[in-house]
């Protein structure tokens, strides 16, 4: 079993790694540049994901 998962980044409130299935949603932004918004599986929260 492959258990080396692509991260999104870390949540910005507890830290966690944040696994690509739990994108929500991906846009772009009135300057260009694309942003995500995905659930935190540590603390349940949408969130921005830092890296």
């Amino acid at each position: 079993m492959n258990t080396d998962e692509s991260s999104l980044g870390r949540c910005p409130d507890c830290g966690e790694r944040v696994p690509e299935t739990w994108l929500l949603v991906e846009f772009k932004r009135d300057d260009g540049s694309e942003g995500i918004w995905a659930e935190c599986p540590a603390c349940e929260k949408v969130i921005a994901p830092e890296e």
